[in-house]
């Protein structure tokens, strides 16, 4: 009988991740030693200092395997993996948390020791991360430590791939053979072929979705060669919104349009909008009373301006506004924009729209949660009926909540959209802003719109 091959081992089955994982535990023991010492002036670590370190860097290490911080770096960004790393590190604190409070141990370590030890452990792994980063990065764009690509494509469902092929070496990659996409049984028959003849350590399926359909009969092709296959969808014809990859029950699916403000992320972005806002709400007050006394001394009606627009997911809210116009009535249904010139608007009004003080009472609607301080601004719901049949994903402008500026404002769309073009351009500013929102695009449009975007020429 012929002996059976010995199970692998951890080591044998995952060598990088292997030796990933033992120097992570040796730079937390070797930060726990340079943390003993500041704190306590000594290199020689007491017996149960040390066993604590060996728990850290063991609770440490486990962290980052449920995090999958271990897992291949090719083909992924270096800060989106380090945020990977510091995840894990999050993890590992609350489980030694956790750990000391059963333990009642928490009273026989120094603090200061322990947030040293993390604190140092996390700069010591962050600079070995780097350094790898650096070094394999040094070496792909020179060649060595490369995986050879096949690529598929269908007309020119490839082009994506082609504007970024001199960034793929950076990444791990380098394509070395392009096949045109075909149907038939000799077109089968000839990919598995190219994949032997080539060496090709992975096959790149850049199709359209149409011809999703087929892969089916390309997987069987390949059943007998060992080649990774990834599928890259060719989505250029679609207007997507957030997509993603995602799973519902256990099934795999390719978000196409999805609201970014889920999970973390709205907790963030309300949490932004209730100490930002809630700031800003308290330093503009007092702009707020002269403003009302002005409006109330030069003109009749009431001081405020209620308008019903469309929030997030379509749903209807109150928008509040200073009154900028002399009060008047339109037919049922009509909103007329501002206009230059416009006759209905006041001497005071024109001032408040130049500055954008008009719009200082809706950080009211930010802390009632019907507005963000960022995001699409609001539009009258006429207008809405109008420009969503018009307009393509004009309505998925609604998937956040509406904002007091916006990206589409800071750069200069703002104000009166009396063309169809200028719509457009907005909503296409909207939709780049909620595929790339982030709490730093955030400030960074607060700030924008302090310096330069509250006084305009529009009407």
């Amino acid at each position: 009988m012929k002996p059976v091959a010995p199970y692998p081992t951890l080591a044998e089955r995952y060598p990088i991740a292997f030796g990933a994982g033992v120097v992570d535990f040796l730079l937390v023991v070797a930060g726990s030693y340079l943390a003993y010492y500041l704190r306590f002036n000594d290199w020689y670590m007491l017996d149960y200092y040390l066993v604590a370190s060996m728990v850290v860097a063991l609770v440490a290490v486990g962290c980052q395997v449920l995090v999958g911080s271990y897992l291949s770096w090719r083909g992924r960004h270096f800060f989106r993996q380090l945020g990977r790393i510091y995840l894990g590190w999050l993890l590992a604190v609350a489980v030694i948390a956790v750990l000391a409070v059963l333990l009642q141990v928490a009273e026989s370590y120094s603090r200061i020791w322990l947030v040293l030890t993390v604190v140092l452990a996390l700069l010591l792994g962050s600079v070995f991360r780097l350094c790898i980063f650096l070094f394999l990065r040094y070496t792909r764009v020179r060649g060595r430590n490369l995986k050879r690509v096949l690529v598929v494509e269908s007309g020119d469902s490839a082009a994506n791939l082609r504007a970024r092929r001199a960034l793929l070496p950076e990444h791990g990659y380098k394509v070395v053979q392009t096949l045109p996409f075909g149907r038939s049984e000799e077109w089968l028959a000839q990919v598995g072929q190219a994949v032997a003849q080539s060496g090709a350590h992975e096959l790149w399926l850049c199709l359209p979705l149409e011809e999703g359909r087929f892969i089916k009969s390309i997987l069987h092709a390949l059943r007998l060669q060992t080649v990774d296959i990834r599928y890259f969808p060719d989505l250029g014809d679609l207007p997507l919104l957030n997509h993603r990859v995602g799973e519902v029950a256990g099934l795999y699916t390719l978000d196409l349009s999805r609201s970014p403000m889920e999970g973390p992320a709205r907790l963030v972005k309300r949490a932004e909008d209730l100490v930002v806002g809630g700031l800003l709400s308290v330093l503009v007050l007092p702009v707020c009373l002269v403003v009302a006394v002005a409006i109330k001394c030069t003109s009749r009606g009431p001081v405020i301006f209620k308008q019903y627009r469309t929030g997030i997911n379509g749903r209807q809210f109150k928008v509040y506004k200073f009154r900028s116009m002399e009060v008047h009535e339109e037919a049922s249904g009509q909103v007329t924009q501002a206009s230059h010139g416009d006759p209905r608007v006041t001497r005071l009004g024109a001032f408040l729209r130049r500055t954008s003080l008009d719009e200082l009472p809706q950080f009211f609607n930010v802390l009632q949660g019907r507005m963000s301080l960022v995001g699409p601004r609001p539009h009258a719901l006429a207008h809405n009926e109008y420009y969503k049949e018009v307009v393509e994903s004009y309505m998925q402008r609604h998937k956040v909540k509406p904002g007091i500026t916006g990206w589409a404002q800071v750069n200069g769309y703002r104000g009166e959209t009396d063309t169809l073009e200028k719509m457009e351009k907005r909503v296409e500013y909207d939709l780049w802003y909620i595929n790339n929102w982030s709490l730093g695009l955030d400030l960074k449009i607060v700030l924008q719109t302090v310096f330069k975007g509250f006084f305009n020429s529009q009407p």
